[in-house]
């Protein structure tokens, strides 16, 4: 993998960091490239401009909502931007993002990088389903990056949603289809952001769900 120093340049153009965190995510990256090749951690095709497409995107995240102490990133492969933000935490030296992520291999990345850069995370090998119920009423924020479509999340998250803990969703641009379909099933309080990263992507900020009762 080689990473292009004017995407890292860029990057840090659209979500500025301290130096301090440019370390720690440069820290990131390169473990990133010494593991990718044998347990293939994110897509290929994302690896010449890992700092816009994968750090960036994971910090605007965090800068919505970066009051926040206690976090839930769901399915968080290779760690974004579940690692992202465990180390946004870290400089603020408060705060924690629990990662859940069913692969054995992913979690033996995730528990290795937050190690070694100074992540504040915990590692949660496991189903989403088994284990999401036990967050409810105790998590600020619950993220998932490129994972399953709106009803999906809405699913899972229903709970969490209920009980006040706000919903980052990233979206491409299928999210208009995505809002009207589970207009059907939910009512949904939201808004979208724009992507700093992507022309064509949002991030869906939900701040409360409910099932409806007669779909």
């Amino acid at each position: 993998m080689i990473v292009d120093k004017t995407d890292r340049q860029r990057a840090l153009r659209l979500t500025p960091v301290s130096r301090e965190t440019e370390e720690r995510l440069a820290t990131l990256v390169a473990e990133l490239e010494r593991w990718q090749a044998a347990k293939n951690l994110v897509s290929s095709t994302t690896l010449a401009d890992v700092w816009t497409r994968h750090i960036a995107d994971s910090l605007q995240l965090f800068n919505l909502a970066s009051e926040r102490e206690r976090w839930l990133d769901l399915g968080s492969g290779g760690g974004f931007p579940g690692l992202v933000i465990g180390i946004c935490l870290a400089e603020r030296g408060v705060g924690q993002i629990d990662l859940v992520e069913s692969n054995a291999r992913k979690c033996a990345f995730l528990r290795h990088a937050a190690r070694v850069t100074g992540a504040r995370v915990k590692v949660h090998p496991a189903r989403i389903e088994d284990v999401v119920g036990n967050f409810t009423g105790k998590v600020d924020v619950v993220t998932a990056r490129a994972l399953a479509p709106l009803t999906q999340l809405l699913d899972w998250c229903e709970e969490l949603l209920r009980t006040g803990t706000l919903g980052l969703f990233p979206k491409g641009q299928h999210l208009d289809t995505e809002l009207t379909d589970s207009a059907r099933y939910w009512k949904i309080q939201a808004t979208t952001v724009s992507s700093v990263t992507d022309d064509a992507a949002r991030i869906l900020m939900i701040r409360s769900a409910e099932r409806r009762a007669d779909p």
